[in-house]
């Protein structure tokens, strides 16, 4: 455990440092004459945030879909999760789990732009919808294109920790639970549930926040702007690294105050 205090503080260090100058360079502006950073304290950068309709649109998509796209993976991750772990035999459990990390040994861009393909016009998901009589519904370049990639991108990433927590759950405890009485539901409300509930929220932070920092889907897929966009945008185009900054500050404490309620909640307690 000594051993690896020093890297680990290390890390923190350089981790915290770096927010910090980011919540720092937010409060600065940039001279619109000279497109130089001015370190002159202001709220500028906040005000128009929150003043402007359009910051406030796609803070709110961001966020939406990134809810969206976690409680679709967790919806998709647990059955599958649950077979692997407690029901198919070891074969088939390899089997599973080498399917479930298959993906992930592809390029990030080559997945992406694999489900730009299949989402497209002309391509299988339309030619499907059409077949069920949905033809008029578009997914082309939408939020629904969006969403869909991004619960395929992130589903192995929600898998493997709910997997681990099933895993643990002692055989006894399900024996125990159906020698007193209690039915399946019951014992999935009472005993399964709870105890793989930090694997279920760990899945869910992957989920949600790799969809919350992301820009390179929503911008091929979906022809929309996240957060990421416009930051990247701030940064590469006009300059306005304090803006950029002060819009970097919202996934941050989105995702400060979602850890602090799964904490609330008891979900690492028995991580």
């Amino acid at each position: 455990m000594l051993t690896l205090l020093p890297p680990v503080g290390w890390m923190l260090v350089v981790y915290l440092a770096a927010l910090t100058l980011l919540f720092v360079t937010s409060f600065w502006k940039v001279d619109p004459f000279t497109t130089s950073i001015q370190r002159i304290w202001s709220l500028r950068n906040y005000r128009v945030l929150f003043t402007e309709p359009t910051y406030r649109i796609i803070a709110l998509r961001t966020l939406g879909i990134s809810a969206a796209v976690a409680v679709t993976d967790i919806a998709l991750a647990f059955p599958i999760a649950y077979f692997a772990a407690r029901v198919a035999a070891p074969r088939a459990r390899a089997a599973i789990l080498l399917a479930i990390v298959l993906p992930l040994w592809s390029s990030y861009l080559v997945r992406v732009f694999a489900w730009r393909t299949i989402l497209q016009g002309n391509g299988p998901a339309q030619w499907l919808l059409r077949q069920i009589g949905l033809g008029g519904v578009r997914v082309t370049f939408s939020n629904w294109a969006v969403w869909i990639a991004f619960t395929y991108l992130w589903l192995p990433y929600v898998i493997l920790p709910i997997y681990a927590a099933l895993e643990r759950i002692p055989a006894s405890y399900l024996e125990a639970s159906g020698d007193l009485g209690a039915r399946a539901p019951t014992t999935f409300r009472r005993v399964i549930w709870p105890l793989a509930f930090p694997g279920v929220v760990a899945g869910s932070i992957f989920a949600f926040s790799l969809t919350l920092g992301d820009y390179i889907t929503p911008d091929l897929i979906g022809n929309t702007q996240f957060i990421g966009n416009v930051i990247s945008v701030k940064v590469g185009v006009t300059g306005d690294l304090p803006f950029a900054a002060a819009y970097a500050m919202v996934p941050v404490f989105i995702m400060a105050i979602y850890l602090f309620l799964a904490r609330r909640l008891g979900a690492f307690e028995a991580l």
